[in-house]
Formats: C-alpha cells, sequence, structure tokens
C-alpha cells in the first residue's frame, strides 16, 4: 500500500515537471515562410544549446520523462501482483 502511495506521489511530481518544462521550451518551428524558401535559422547561438537554459530544459524533459514512464510501468505492474 505504502508503494502504491510513493509511485503516486512520484508520478504526480513529475507530471508537473514535465508540464512547466514543456511550456517553458521555445517552440522548434521556425514558421511556414522558412519551410517554403529552405531558411534556417543556424547562427551562432544555435551551435551551443547544450549549455543554454533551453538545452537544460530539454534535459529535464527527457530525465523527467523516462523517470515517468518508469514509474508509471512499476505502477502498472504492481497493481497486477502483489508486492
Amino acid at each position: 500500500m505504502v508503494f502504491y502511495l510513493i509511485l503516486t506521489i512520484i508520478i504526480t511530481i513529475i507530471s508537473i515537471a514535465l508540464i512547466l518544462a514543456i511550456i517553458f521550451q521555445e517552440s522548434n518551428s521556425y514558421g511556414l515562410s522558412a519551410s517554403i524558401s529552405g531558411g534556417s535559422a543556424n547562427n551562432y547561438w544555435s551551435g551551443s544549446k547544450s549549455k543554454s537554459k533551453q538545452g537544460k530544459l530539454v534535459r529535464i524533459t527527457t530525465i523527467a520523462a523516462i523517470v515517468f514512464f518508469i514509474a508509471a510501468i512499476l505502477l502498472n505492474v504492481g497493481l497486477f501482483t502483489k508486492f
């Protein structure tokens, strides 16, 4: 019973973190004009995205999604087997 409660709390916290991380990320689309003309937004600043705020948000999103899926699988397996 405690195991389910802990996993439920973890999933709730990770869900909120995922929502916030996704909301704060910048859009990767450059609009219809860039797709038609073939233009891209590659410049000096796009080369160092891993050290920027955007890169950190992408990393947080990836880690939170992995933890979320693992916790969801553990919770689902725990419902069908007795711990």
